[in-house]
């Protein structure tokens, strides 16, 4: 989809999704049913599976939001994208297999409190028969292994990365949502959303922007994570940081020039030599020379 165009009114183009494809990529291989256990299946596959790069936008490259195009790129490409190529794929596999869902837009904050742009896509579903709403954030890079029931104070501590939920009222009598995540100093609130309903062509605004604005931190510099639910592998820029779920951290420089490979090895992303070879260039470009 280009800027200004859409799919249709709550139309996420699940019929254009290649199921197996992504349920093979994601090493799914639960039933093909709309249960609680199969969205719990679902979102811990996905997330741990897919990971999360932003090389496009880095580079000046269009990033369509169609389901063939990010089928393209993350499934037989084997790419990585930003939230809002997971959450197109994702919403095209809850369609496909018949839970129902609510698209959603909220504000990274990390712990900020300046207002930040309503710039991440996350998923609300629900489950045929059955009166609670499961949020999944599955395309933040790290985000909870399982989806979190939207109940205030909801935890979850899956794979010993401990989430919770929090309800606060918001400006005009709106409720705020806080998702955070525990760091080595205590709870960060990661980011807040409403439950105000999201169309496909707001997804396509918002990837606008951030795939786009040159204040937008991830048309700067190259990012990528990886999250297997063991660790949290993070490339930001040419500095490569693992983490692990008790909060231990090792970094250490990648050269630009082995970035290609160590994408490959360590964050399951496969990047032409082409690409490589431009991502190499923009991150030399931006390192700072040795002291």
């Amino acid at each position: 989809m280009a800027v200004g165009e859409g799919v249709g009114v709550g139309g996420w183009q699940g019929e254009l999704l290649d199921l197996e494809g992504y349920l093979g990529r994601t090493g799914f291989r639960g039933e093909r049913a709309a249960t609680e256990g199969v969205l719990r299946e679902l979102v811990r596959a996905h997330v741990t599976a897919l990971p999360f790069e932003n090389f496009d936008a880095v580079l000046g490259a269009a990033i369509p939001l169609d389901v063939p195009a990010v089928q393209d790129k993350m499934l037989r490409r084997r790419r990585g994208g930003y939230c809002y190529e997971h959450a197109a794929l994702f919403a095209a596999a809850l369609e496909r297999l018949g839970f129902r869902f609510t698209a959603l837009h909220g504000r990274v904050t990390l712990g900020s409190e300046k207002v930040t742009p309503a710039t991440h896509a996350l998923l609300l579903a629900e489950i045929p028969g059955d009166d609670r709403r499961w949020l999944c954030d599955v395309g933040y890079g790290a985000g909870p292994l399982e989806p979190l029931e939207l109940l205030d104070g909801a935890r979850s501590e899956a794979g010993g990365w401990p989430f919770r939920l929090e309800r606060r009222p918001g400006e005009f009598g709106i409720d705020h949502w806080w998702l955070h995540h525990r760091g080595p100093d205590g709870w960060v609130d990661r980011h807040t959303f409403t439950l105000t309903p999201q169309h496909p062509v707001d997804y396509v605004g918002g990837s606008h922007y951030v795939g786009t604005h040159p204040r937008s931190p991830f048309t700067r510099r190259a990012y990528a994570q990886r999250f297997d639910g063991r660790r949290h592998q993070i490339l930001d820029g040419d500095e490569w940081t693992t983490v692990l779920p008790d909060g231990t951290r090792s970094s250490r420089t990648v050269h630009p020039r082995d970035l290609g490979r160590v994408l490959g090895e360590e964050f399951a992303i496969v990047l032409d030599e082409d690409t490589a070879a431009l991502l190499a260039d923009r991150t030399a470009a931006n390192t700072p020379p040795p002291r």
